[in-house]
């Protein structure tokens, strides 16, 4: 009986994880033909190409998609079991790949990822902050956090917290509308649009106390749209028009008075901020450490405090 190609199937992973027979070479502290060559060979065994490349680009084939998870797995037990014939004693190393929106990713996760790196100073990440739509297993991302009303899917998704969306704008700009009580007394009025949203320029508002069990849908006037809603904010602040924006972007300006909430009998559907995986049963110990840093902080969100973010 011939034994499988463990080494081979080990590097194949490390090579797809890490995007690069170099970078791979280089955390394997193996030379790069070495890398190579094992790949090459697992190929030659099993008759499919497993990466298309060239001089400068390198990707995985839907073969190599297809085989994936179970070298991963062969990687994660082997380390996993030099973990316990050493007492469990072996520090997390290896490189964690995270996707997060813009503005929260740079405002709420980059502050809390110094004191991570420093307690396990092997583990290296790799970030990408952005409001596009990424696949995470197709781009091969260990953590994405999303804020959305999550749909189902065959992805694993842990809720951290709620994201409340706020209806705001500056007091001089809430004092010109007058006591408005409905929604409807902001029809025509000029606002801010978020242009990457799911219907841009429509607000659905839920009634409560007198108005409980209204729904009413607002169409908004755009004086500016913006596919980063940050950018709305000095003309906010300056009185120019109202817009729906995350409680963690205006927490700070509506505590100083910089801006007022609207409307105070409706609101709008909550959404969540969502740890979403992969739905493999194992996982590296330096994401589930990673995991377990973010739910811990998020626990207690810092806008909901009025505080700094504390590490």
């Amino acid at each position: 009986m011939k034994l499988p190609d463990f080494e081979a199937w080990a590097i194949f992973a490390k090579v797809a994880e890490y995007g690069s027979f170099s970078q791979a070479a280089k955390e394997l502290q193996l030379s790069p033909p070495t890398v190579s060559k094992a790949v090459s060979r697992l190929e030659q065994s099993l008759g499919v190409s497993l990466f298309s490349r060239n001089s400068r680009h390198m990707s995985i084939t839907q073969a190599g998609h297809m085989v994936l998870e179970r070298a991963n797995r062969i990687f994660l037990e082997a380390e996993l079991a030099e973990a316990e014939a050493r007492g469990g004693k072996v520090q997390p190393s290896g490189l964690i790949k995270i996707a997060a929106p813009t503005i929260f990713g740079i405002r709420h996760i980059s502050p809390i990822l110094p004191s991570f790196l420093e307690n396990y100073p092997e583990i290296d990440l790799m970030v990408n902050f952005s409001d596009s739509f990424v696949d995470l297993i197709a781009e091969g991302y260990d953590l994405v956090i999303r804020i959305t009303r999550l749909a189902d899917s065959a992805l694993t998704a842990r809720k951290l917290c709620t994201v409340r969306r706020l209806l705001v704008a500056a007091p001089s700009y809430a004092a010109s509308l007058g006591g408005i009580t409905h929604p409807r007394d902001l029809e025509g009025q000029k606002s801010f649009i978020y242009s990457n949203g799911v219907a841009p320029g429509m607000i659905r508002l839920m009634g409560e106390g007198v108005h409980k069990g209204e729904v009413y849908m607002l169409s908004q006037k755009a004086r500016l749209q913006s596919d980063n809603v940050e950018g709305f904010l000095p003309a906010l602040e300056a009185g120019l028009g109202f817009s729906l924006l995350p409680e963690f972007l205006v927490s700070d300006a509506l505590e100083a008075g910089r801006l007022v909430g609207l409307l105070p009998g409706w609101h709008v559907e909550d959404v969540g901020l969502y740890l979403v995986t992969t739905g493999r049963a194992l996982r590296p110990q330096r994401v589930t450490l990673l995991m377990e840093h973010l739910i811990r902080h998020f626990e207690a969100p810092s806008w909901r405090k009025g505080k700094a973010i504390e590490t």
